[in-house]
């Protein structure tokens, strides 16, 4: 018996979307249960983040058709050709990379000065609370991420090779999975960085990469007719 209705719309089950979901419920789940800090989900969501942004790079270089319909570079539209698609890709892994090297540098402030720190359930004396709790729950968890971004990223490239996406909207899909990140480090600072910030933060970024998973497969696997 199929637990999912096919449609002429949806030909399969959206297991990408189903490993994204799972795989950060499996994060909150071990965030929960271990006691983890704001800190050590910053730690794992900056990985998670770098991660998206490696399969972002290689996705864009694996374009074999697309368009660039109100994407231009100095006031000049950017070429729809294998120049115009490694030059995006390397805008965008400086760019993307630039804003997160910040990031670490902040995350390593943090760890130093003790923000992220705040009120956690607080484990024995052997355990101390840090920015690296868990050390092997916290490898499982950003494997967790590569295994369902992977998936989806495999799923993606499927779908882009069969239709024509628009390489300036891809470029700039990813960003939309920090903000959560950029939200919580100013709020998540404001209201010490307890518990609830914490689930605060793993829910907003949870919503995030659902929503942005499925605004890439209602936009970008929207087919673009090539003008002659």
């Amino acid at each position: 018996m199929k637990l999912y209705k096919e449609t002429p719309a949806t030909r399969s089950k959206d297991y990408s979307g189903i490993g994204i979901l799972v795989s950060n419920l499996l994060v909150i789940v071990l965030a929960v249960v271990e006691g983890w800090s704001l800190g050590s989900m910053m730690v794992i969501y900056w990985v998670q983040s770098v991660v998206i942004g490696i399969f972002h790079v290689f996705r864009m270089l694996l374009l074999r058709s697309f368009c660039t319909e109100g994407f231009t570079s100095n006031g000049t539209r950017v070429p729809e050709n294998a120049k115009g698609k490694w030059s995006t890709a390397v805008f965008f892994a400086i760019h993307y990379g630039f804003f997160h090297l910040i990031y670490g540098i902040f995350l390593i402030v943090g760890a130093a000065t003790g923000i992220g720190e705040g009120e956690t359930p607080a484990p024995g004396p052997a355990q101390p609370v840090g920015w690296f709790d868990g050390p092997v729950w916290f490898v499982i968890s950003i494997l967790g991420f590569v295994v369902g971004h992977g998936y989806s990223f495999y799923q993606n490239v499927k779908a882009d090779l069969e239709n024509r996406p628009n390489l300036g909207v891809m470029m700039f899909l990813p960003y939309a999975r920090i903000l959560p990140m950029h939200l919580t480090l100013i709020l998540g600072g404001m209201a010490g960085a307890g518990f609830g910030s914490m689930l605060l933060f793993s829910g907003l970024k949870t919503a995030a990469d659902y929503l942005m998973h499925i605004v890439e497969h209602r936009v970008l696997q929207k087919k673009h007719e090539k003008k002659s």
